[in-house]
């Protein structure tokens, strides 16, 4: 009955304006505003619903993962820009990057608090 819906997924944020600066003019995603929310607008047409909660919790999982090519070169392009990497426990790396299993992953969070990571492809 769905499959030929255009389905989008969606996470809350406590800040819509800081969400916006984030996605838009840290990591650099095209960004539109509708009603109070946003959309980001993500590589071959897939959208992102970005919506405020009065009380709103940061997701426990990752909301978003971004394919990249070489992990440590987005990580260091991304420091370049502000953005703090999270160090988790049994990952030595310093610039937090896991390479001991399963694919290259480093992670970050949104103003939220809701985790991203960038991930070798």
């Amino acid at each position: 009955m769905l499959a030929g819906s255009p389905a989008f997924h969606g996470f809350s944020v406590d800040d819509i304006p800081a969400a916006r600066a984030f996605y838009a003019d840290v990591l650099g995603l095209e960004v539109s505003e509708e009603n109070g929310m946003l959309w980001l607008h993500l590589a071959q047409g897939t959208r992102t619903l970005v919506y405020p909660k009065r009380d709103h919790a940061p997701a426990t999982y990752t909301v978003l993962n971004f394919p990249v090519p070489d992990v440590e070169a987005a990580v260091d392009a991304l420091v370049e820009r502000g953005v703090a990497f999270e160090h988790y426990p049994g990952i030595d790396d310093p610039k937090g990057i896991q390479r001991a299993w399963g694919p290259t992953i480093a992670w970050f969070t949104d103003p939220a608090g809701n985790v991203c990571s960038v991930i070798e492809e």
